[in-house]
């Protein structure tokens, strides 16, 4: 991949989909968890697997101990390699590449179909940073002053507005014609921080019956 190529942001769909990951340290004990969250059905292939990647057996993945097999990831949708071995990697890559089966090599954007973005997760509310691989550090500095900025009253906000977004779609109302902005912009946020909730609610429907 060229490195200096813009990406395209897209938000992957791994639920009961098969994913490899290649690497048995830290690093793909971490990628598999993410996958795991995500719902994939994760299999994990390594010389050396460590407890890390062992313990993830109780969230629903499986592993075995031994070299990768050359050509085996056209078996998969989507494949994470983190070997730290670039002779590992880039095989894992090519034989990606061959098969159309996107891979992401853990710290070596060259060899990546696909990058993985640094999380912040509030519920169905998902914020995601990426400098391309350029500097992952600087990705997760970022993520960690969203985190700090975006508490838990977002989940809940999230949670009133599509409450209400299924209450317009049954009255037979547009949800495109409701003015969401307005209700946004309001104490909605601040009601729910104070733990409000319901009176945020009865904001957000005044403010949607009066647009």
């Amino acid at each position: 991949m060229p490195v200096d190529a813009p990406l395209y942001p897209v938000n992957l769909v791994v639920a009961g989909r098969r994913c490899l990951v290649v690497g048995g340290g830290r690093v793909a004990a971490r990628k598999a968890e993410g996958l795991l969250a995500c719902g994939a059905a994760v299999h994990v292939v390594a010389s050396e697997v460590g407890s890390e990647v062992r313990a993830l057996e109780a969230a629903g993945a499986t592993w075995e101990q031994r070299p990768y097999r050359a050509g085996e990831v056209a078996g998969y949708r989507l494949a994470v390699t983190a070997t730290g071995v670039p002779e590992v990697d880039g095989a894992v890559f090519a034989d990606g590449e061959a098969a159309g089966v996107w891979v992401n090599s853990a710290d070596d954007p060259a060899r990546c179909s696909f990058t993985l973005p640094a999380v912040v997760r509030r519920g169905p509310v998902m914020l995601t940073v990426s400098t391309g691989g350029h500097s992952p550090a600087l990705a997760s500095w970022l993520k960690e002053r969203l985190a700090a900025e975006i508490g838990p009253e977002y989940e809940v906000l999230a949670a009133l507005l599509s409450e209400e977004r299924d209450a317009v779609r049954a009255a037979g109302r547009s949800t495109e014609d409701v003015d969401w902005r307005k209700a946004l912009e309001s104490d909605m946020l601040e009601l729910i921080r104070s733990g409000h909730v319901q009176q945020a609610k009865e904001r957000l429907q005044a403010c949607l019956s009066s647009s």
